[in-house]
């Protein structure tokens, strides 16, 4: 099991990006959330398989039809096994 720490960067606020990572996320059965920043940029926290999270990766690098991702930070971290859904949450500061 694995968990990444993901920050997204370009236009991914305002165009249902988290959603539609929500959405991948749950098809690929993984748990977290994903949220915005103050900075304009996307935090994702994904928790499951290493081999689900690897596609992860690659979807929000992909991301929407109305996105444009620039790129994205990835840092591992030690699974944890907190989370039951993956679910979208309001605005982080």
């Amino acid at each position: 099991m694995a968990r990444a720490h993901i920050f997204v960067r370009g236009r991914v606020q305002g165009v249902f990006y988290r959603k539609h990572m929500q959405e991948k996320a749950r098809s690929l059965h993984l748990t977290g959330w994903a949220k915005n920043v103050i900075d304009g940029r996307v935090e994702i926290v994904a928790e499951g398989e290493k081999e689900q999270i690897e596609q992860f990766l690659k979807e929000c690098k992909e991301g929407s039809a109305l996105t444009k991702v620039q790129n994205i930070e990835v840092e591992y971290e030690n699974y944890a096994g907190e989370f039951a859904d993956f679910e979208v949450r309001e605005f982080g500061f």
